[in-house]
């Protein structure tokens, strides 16, 4: 990674360079959006064709998460590159997941979780780190371009319907090389940092760690928890919908990302009504109360299902960006950053697959949600060290 050079990012307005590097970026997390949550409305329909019980179909999920660990850990060597290389790892996996059998899956999935990964951190720090002055509200921005797709996927899978699930990975292939040469366009410069060692000891960092052990261990948890939530209920409640209501589960899966980018839209509102550190903690109590419901009742209909997914999307939507903006407030971008992000895909590759395995073992997905709800309850536990840095700010 090029050594760190003073530049016009850190200002409330970004250089050329800047603008360059945010553009494909933004248009390679749309189409990250729709592979990252494709197994959530897709898994009745591979359940159907393989044969597979609940546990089985998590180790699904956990192989992306594998891939994704694999990938991030060495994201942040080299930015421009992580995004083109990660764009068309993920497109291979889907060419081969047009033909895949169970077992075959896992080897696609794998490389779809390692272009993921690469692509996603790379893209989260060459924006985080463009303009300070606008860390949360890019990275909120950048979150809704990933939404969009995530609800684009579910609407591509009910168009291509239950029997054309290899017309849906030639045409999602086919977006990511596309994403791919928009990244060529990325300045080699993204690699740089800019304005963010703003005191002396984030510049001694730059050739140690990013931070402390101990913030930094509490950050890669958060993260790590956040992920395993996030894919645990965008990957199970479609299944807990279909399988309670007559709910379609590409329907349940459309409202939950719908409520998530619609809560990204309005972070930025929300953070100067609250304030950050405020609005972290609201987001993760009303996540906690909305997965308690939905263990709690026996019998909900179709309409409390959806308010219920609905609510847990809008929870979610402000955690993730105000974690890592918090993160990448107190070390730049440090080339260290990319195993913190690789930690984090443990969450996805661990928490789904546990939440399949515990329905299995009970016969009941409510169940099985008990994981999701005991994550959401540890990132509370946590926040008065991801907050830390805002309130000495304010």
């Amino acid at each position: 990674m090029p050594e760190t050079t003073p530049s016009a990012t850190g200002s409330s307005n970004p250089s050329t360079a800047a603008f360059r590097a945010i553009g494909p970026a933004f248009f390679y997390f749309f189409v990250a959006g729709i592979a990252t949550v494709m197994l959530g409305p897709l898994l009745p329909a591979l359940i159907s064709r393989w044969h597979i019980q609940d546990e089985q179909a998590g180790t699904l999920f956990t192989v992306v998460f594998v891939g994704e660990l694999c990938g991030a850990w060495f994201a942040t060597r080299n930015l421009r590159l992580s995004v083109l290389a990660g764009s068309c790892m993920t497109a291979a996996g889907c060419v081969l997941m047009t033909w895949a059998d169970f077992g075959t899956a896992h080897v696609a999935l794998f490389c779809v979780g390692l272009g993921l990964g690469a692509g996603l951190t790379a893209g989260n720090v060459i924006v985080g780190t463009a303009a300070t002055s606008s860390r949360t509200r890019l990275l909120a921005l950048l979150n809704v371009a990933w939404g969009v797709g995530a609800i684009v996927c579910s609407l591509l899978v009910r168009a291509c319907g239950p029997g054309r699930v290899p017309l849906f990975f030639l045409v999602l292939a086919a977006c990511l090389f596309l994403a791919a040469l928009f990244a060529i366009k990325i300045p080699r410069t993204a690699s740089q940092t800019t304005a963010e060692a703003d005191s002396p000891d984030q510049i001694v960092r730059r050739t140690k760690m990013p931070m402390p052990m101990l913030p930094l261990f509490i950050f890669s948890l958060a993260m790590l928890l956040y992920v395993g939530i996030e894919n645990s209920l965008g990957g199970w409640l479609p299944s807990y919908g279909l399988r309670t209501t007559t709910l379609l589960a590409s329907s349940v899966a459309l409202y939950f990302w719908i409520a998530e980018l619609s809560g990204r839209l309005l972070l930025a509102v929300l953070t100067s009504l609250f304030g950050e550190a405020a609005l972290y903690r609201v987001s993760v109590l009303v996540l906690i109360l909305t997965t308690a419901v939905l263990i709690a009742a026996t019998h909900l209909g179709s309409g409390g299902v959806v308010a219920l997914t609905i609510l847990s999307g809008l929870a979610l939507a402000p955690i993730y960006p105000l974690i890592v903006s918090f993160f990448l407030a107190r070390t730049g971008n440090h080339p260290g950053l990319g195993p913190v992000f690789a930690v984090a895909s443990l969450g996805g590759a661990t928490l789904p697959w546990l939440t399949g395995a515990i329905s299995t073992h009970f016969h009941a997905l409510r169940d099985g949600l008990a994981v999701p709800a005991v994550g959401a309850i540890l990132l509370l536990l946590l926040a008065p060290e991801i907050t830390r840095r805002a309130k000495q700010r304010a």
